[in-house]
């Protein structure tokens, strides 16, 4: 009995494996038909495209950089730029 329990989970994992498989073929022919709609489409509307480009537009902006092209584009030309600054305040805890 215990020989037909280890056959029938043995059996049992290899279908799992096989199906796992099947799906993750199944996931990556999916992405590259996606890739392949963007790519005609790009091509139909006349745009270059490349995965990084798409994902750079598609990604929502760091607000910190945000923050910066604001400051930045608000300094007038002839001020210097201030690098390494810091505000720290310390305190001793006894």
């Amino acid at each position: 009995m215990h020989t037909f329990n280890q056959i029938i989970r043995a059996v049992l994992f290899a279908l799992l494996t096989i199906i796992g498989m099947i799906m993750a073929v199944i996931f990556m022919a999916s992405t590259a038909l996606a890739i392949a709609i963007l790519y005609v489409v790009a091509r139909l509307s006349g745009r270059p495209f490349g995965i990084k480009s798409y994902w750079n537009g598609r990604r929502r902006p760091n607000p910190a950089q945000a923050f910066q092209q604001r400051t930045h584009a608000n300094r007038p030309q002839g001020a210097a730029k201030r690098q390494n600054v810091s505000d720290i305040e310390m305190r001793e805890i006894n």
